[in-house]
């Protein structure tokens, strides 16, 4: 009987944009949701004067309201195996910029 190796291996990936990825889209609202094995994370853009009026509405002591609207800027659909690697290089950054590390910037 074989037994299966879950070694993770470091490999260099480099991506090469499309059409619709060769600029950065910029997100200020995540969601993430699960269905069926598949992780749905959607990112998102709410007006910043929005989020603003809405903080100082707070502050003031009247009612935030019910809900707002923002843009959906995209949706990615992975399994939960990318999911729980895409949590790990996050932890991993976040570790590092706690530390007073800076970001690798990959050329």
């Amino acid at each position: 009987m074989s037994e299966s190796n879950d070694a993770t291996i470091a490999l260099n990936v480099r991506l090469k944009p499309s059409d619709s990825s060769a600029h950065p889209r910029a997100a200020n609202y995540t969601n993430v949701g699960i269905a069926q094995g598949i992780a749905y994370l959607d990112f998102g853009f709410i007006e910043p004067a929005l989020l603003a009026a809405i903080a100082k509405t707070a502050k003031d002591g009247q009612p935030a309201p019910k809900g707002l609207d923002g843009r959906l800027v995209t949706r990615v659909a992975m399994d939960v195996g990318a999911l729980a690697r895409l949590h790990q290089q996050v932890q991993q950054m976040l570790v590092g910029l706690q530390a007073g590390k800076q970001p690798k910037v990959k050329s």
